[in-house]
């Protein structure tokens, strides 16, 4: 049964917090919307750099509706590695393989001018390896952790777009996926609220930011530290307000945080349980090539337990920790991500992502990651004749904080990992993979990840991660 507030306040006065924190960035948009002259003006950080911001582009047919569609299975295996002990939450040792699958309906409309509506139904079915579990930088990020491996059909994002023109021209706008074909505004206020997963606005990379069409690894395609507000499929309410420049743009967003640890019910007690997102996004020159730096800070408050809390009181009574038994009302998480990409000329494209949480207070929604490095090469078209195909190198180091750290080590569990005692060391994991294009929107993927020290953990491992990915896209 969902609770609605802890502090039983009737649910009209939480749903009203929320809603009046859409309605202020919404007035915001209107007014910065409304032109004062001399005003800075606004566009797309990435995909008009080089635009020029008094020359409109030509016409281009606007789509009024439109329909999109993904389909996604992925086949890992690992074999038998060493592990000398396992927990309850510990990949298993012993040779085994598992699928996952994804279809995703992309729906568009076009209301009124600059207004735009978005429904994603979704169908996920199957299970990562060991249920997901055991390896903190999991190896499909097509992977979630929810009790039946039954295909499911859900809403998985549900948005109303609202953009406000300023001066300046317009630019062309590719139709595809929650995108409709046309033109939009190159300087402009974007107001997106609804059902979305935060990783459609944030943390962007064009190097590494898709697990179903580029790296897979979960602090490979986004940063492994950011633990954004989502449930257990990857999704949140909430609002989103952008705005866009030649080469820059900055963007805010409140979300709604998961009742517990990684659930699927939402905490409907807005004033204690939320997530603020802030990103700034700018296009730069070296040695003459063109990349995209981002700097994200995010502040998240939810009804989390206390990694020191717990050690204490499994010191004091000789007993495992357990995370749950400290969680009080109002407890905060806050944490950076930079990342950027760098165009090589040609094919080549190169990107990194450093993330970093405090950790003090329990992971809660996206991975048991509380600092995370990834460095990686992508290449297009590695072959030739192959000009669709795509090819890359990555590199992941993930690590934890001291309280954290001491906890899984005392025998407490996570969401995710803990195996029942700990030789700590960080975890490193090198992805590789080659996608081939098969016939036009039909793509193959083999896949390699090597991963040392899974969940942090001396004793166990290596470990090797062999992977298929069949990918439609249309």
């Amino acid at each position: 049964m969902v609770r609605f507030s802890r502090d039983h306040e009737p649910l009209r006065t939480n749903v009203a917090v929320f809603l009046a924190m859409g309605v202020s960035a919404l007035l915001v948009a209107v007014a910065a919307a409304s032109g004062q002259d001399g005003a800075p003006t606004i566009s797309s950080a990435v995909a008009t750099a080089d635009a020029s911001p008094e020359a409109s582009a030509p016409p281009a047919a606007e789509k009024r509706f439109d329909a999109h569609f993904q389909f996604t299975s992925v086949t890992q295996y690992h074999p038998a590695f060493t592990a000398p002990y396992s927990g309850q939450n510990s990949l298993d040792p012993d040779s085994e393989h598992q699928t996952t699958v994804t279809a995703t309906l992309f729906l568009g409309a076009r209301l009124w001018k600059n207004a735009e509506l978005y429904v994603n139904p979704e169908m996920s079915g199957g299970k990562g390896l060991s249920s997901t579990l055991g390896i903190a930088g999991f190896p499909n990020g097509d992977a979630f952790r929810v009790g039946s491996p039954e295909p499911k059909i859900y809403l998985a994002r549900l948005m109303l777009k609202q953009s406000f023109a300023l001066e300046g021209g317009t630019e062309p706008v590719e139709d595809g996926p929650n995108q409709l074909g046309g033109t939009r505004p190159v300087r402009r206020w974007t107001l997106t609220v609804g059902r979305f997963g935060l990783s459609d606005f944030f943390d962007a990379n064009p190097y590494s930011g898709d697990a179903r069409m580029q790296f897979m690894n979960w602090a490979a395609w986004t940063a492994g530290a950011w633990d954004y507000a989502a449930d257990t499929r990857g999704y949140t309410w909430g609002f989103v307000l952008e705005r866009f420049d030649t080469d820059w743009a900055v963007r805010i967003a409140a979300a709604a945080e998961p009742l517990v640890a990684n659930g699927e019910q939402f905490d409907t007690d807005l004033l204690h349980a939320h997530s603020f997102n802030a990103e700034y996004e700018r296009g730069y020159t070296l040695a003459g090539r063109q990349g995209t730096a981002r700097l994200l800070v995010f502040y998240n408050v939810a009804n989390m337990g206390n990694y020191d809390e717990a050690n204490a009181e499994a010191l004091a009574s000789g007993q495992p920790p357990v995370i749950a038994d400290t969680r009080r009302v109002g407890r905060t998480k806050w944490g950076f991500i930079v990342n950027a990409d760098l165009s090589l000329g040609g094919p080549w494209g190169v990107f990194f992502r450093g993330s970093w949480n405090d950790g003090v207070n329990e992971a809660w929604a996206y991975a048991e990651i509380e600092r995370s490095v990834s460095a990686g090469v992508l290449r297009k078209g590695p072959f030739a004749g192959r000009p669709n195909d795509e090819a890359g190198l990555a590199l992941i180091a993930n690590g934890l904080s001291s309280g954290h750290r001491e906890y899984l080590a005392l025998g407490g569990y996570g969401f995710m990992i803990g195996d029942g005692r700990l030789n700590y060391g960080h975890e490193a994991i090198a992805e590789v993979f080659y996608q081939a294009a098969l016939v036009e929107h039909l793509w193959f993927a083999g896949d390699y990840q090597l991963i040392v020290n899974p969940a942090y953990n001396r004793d166990r491992g290596p470990v090797n991660v062999l992977g298929a990915r069949l990918h439609v896209e249309f």
